[in-house]
């Protein structure tokens, strides 16, 4: 696995939020679920989305929003309309009052609306999990972004669209996958653009140098790498490799590196049966202890304390 491949890969699907949206203007949705990412994606119709951090942004067929969390947001068939609908923690539906919402109905399978011939028509996938390994590429995200539908060739919108709809044998997991397969093809369009600001670690993957690090950084992170290892890998002098990674990516080889094992940490000590000696072996670590003592270090709280906070 590349090292983009792997970061983009971190807030990875696990039973998230689906659903598909048929409207009749007026109508507005505020959404505070608290949700670390969220994609918008338009079938049919227009709508608004404002975000409290940013512009109100329109969004037109085959258009795609991802909302970085947990500030709350509203999407809406124009900026003017008041919120009717308040999306909680959980996927509780209230109205701005608190009440029952009584004129939100559902209209089949992951489907709801005001009406069943509505003109506008969005789908909604919410990560609901934070992954610690998403932490870097989540950092690099504005708090809204959009991918302009005339701007890229993807059947993944249409494909959802088709799919959301359906409940069968292990939909679940299709539903997943595709959001996965959404968001990276999305990440990458919007990332290739100038204005976007990739991040170093992104922009690094394609130095012939850099980009072997990362590799080999990602792909073994239980290898007990030095510098000099990785300059020997990568055919260049251990100065040489320092003073490239630290330009490009933005921190120095072993900055990342630790990074990256305290990150893959922080994601396995979330799993079922994990345990701190197992873990530490995974990632690069000597002992329970040693992880131990980094973790508290980095993360201010142990790995015990973490996955107690994690629900484990």
């Amino acid at each position: 696995m590349d090292a983009v491949a792997s970061l983009l890969n971190g807030p990875r699907a696990q039973g998230a939020f689906l659903l598909r949206s048929v409207l009749t203007p007026p109508w507005s949705m505020r959404i505070e679920d608290q949700a670390p990412l969220t994609l918008v994606a338009m079938v049919q119709g227009d709508a608004w989305v404002l975000a409290d951090e940013s512009a109100a942004v329109r969004l037109g067929p085959g258009d795609l929003a991802i909302i970085r969390g947990p500030d709350p947001y509203t999407v809406a068939d124009d900026p003017t309309t008041a919120p009717q609908v308040i999306i909680h923690p959980g996927q509780l539906c209230t109205t701005p009052d608190g009440q029952e919402l009584p004129e939100m109905i559902e209209l089949g399978v992951r489907t709801w609306g005001n009406s069943p011939d509505g003109p506008t028509m969005l789908l909604t996938g919410t990560y609901t999990m934070r992954g610690e390994v998403s932490r870097r590429l989540l950092s690099a995200l504005p708090p809204l972004l959009v991918v302009a539908g005339h701007s890229w060739d993807s059947p993944l919108v249409p494909l959802l669209a088709a799919e959301i709809v359906k409940d069968d044998p292990g939909q679940e997991a299709v539903l997943d996958r595709l959001l996965d397969l959404l968001l990276i093809a999305a990440l990458r369009e919007w990332f290739a653009r100038p204005a976007a600001k990739a991040p170093g670690w992104y922009r690094a993957h394609s130095d012939p140098i850099v980009g072997r690090a990362l590799q080999m950084l990602h792909n073994n992170p239980a290898q007990p790498w030095t510098v000099a290892a990785l300059a020997a890998r990568t055919g260049v002098s251990r100065a040489a490799l320092a003073r490239r990674f630290t330009a490009l990516v933005g921190e120095p080889p072993m900055s990342y590196l630790t990074e990256w094992r305290l990150a893959l940490a922080a994601d396995l000590l979330r799993e079922p049966g994990a345990t701190v000696g197992a873990v530490a072996r995974h990632v690069g670590y000597g002992s329970s202890f040693a992880l131990s003592t980094a973790f508290k270090r980095n993360r201010g709280v142990s790995p015990r304390e973490h996955r107690l906070a994690a629900g484990q």
